[in-house]
């Protein structure tokens, strides 16, 4: 069942509770979105220059995954991560050649690790921890805050996205 309260949903300090709240709900209503899906809907493409509900799926994966190493263990993604992350971090052409023919359990499974490994380092941390200040390579200064907002804000983006491109598969059908 979708919570449709944003409350402190396990044992977290209390703002970083509210954020995990956030973050959980995002994901409830883009798995509902994409649960009936079959393996021909999740790769269609409107257009050759489209990408497919597969490929957004884990590009929401990848960007969490991109935001826990940048938070949680203060790098960027290396070589490794970046090979495996790629085709979803950017999108494009490569994702539509190398991401498809996978079942929607197989997206909700991949999304589901990644999230329980984001929940598990939430529960360790304080409030502070939230508003650290840190600064980009260009200067500019941005806090953890910020970027899980931003991780549910690109999820709400794509799942726009996801909506689009079943709408106009339906139409089609």
């Amino acid at each position: 069942m979708i919570e449709y309260r944003i409350n402190n949903i396990g044992d977290f300090s209390p703002k970083v509770g509210e954020l995990a709240s956030m973050l959980e709900h995002t994901r409830a209503v883009t798995l509902e979105e994409i649960k009936d899906l079959s393996e021909e809907e999740l790769d269609y493409l409107i257009d050759e220059g489209s990408n497919t509900i597969g490929s957004l799926l884990l590009h929401i994966a990848s960007m969490e995954v991109v935001h826990q190493v940048i938070s949680f263990e203060n790098r960027d993604i290396n070589e490794l991560e970046l090979k495996q992350w790629k085709s979803a971090l950017e999108l494009g052409e490569d994702a539509r050649k190398t991401i498809n023919k996978n079942t929607v359990n197989y997206y909700m499974d991949e999304l589901s690790k990644v999230r329980e490994k984001t929940l598990t380092h939430l529960k360790g941390l304080k409030n502070e921890w939230l508003f650290e200040e840190k600064e980009w390579g260009n200067g500019v200064p941005y806090n953890n805050y910020y970027l899980w907002f931003h991780v549910f804000e690109d999820e709400i983006n794509h799942r726009g996205q996801i909506r689009m491109i079943k709408r106009l598969l339906f139409k089609n059908k």
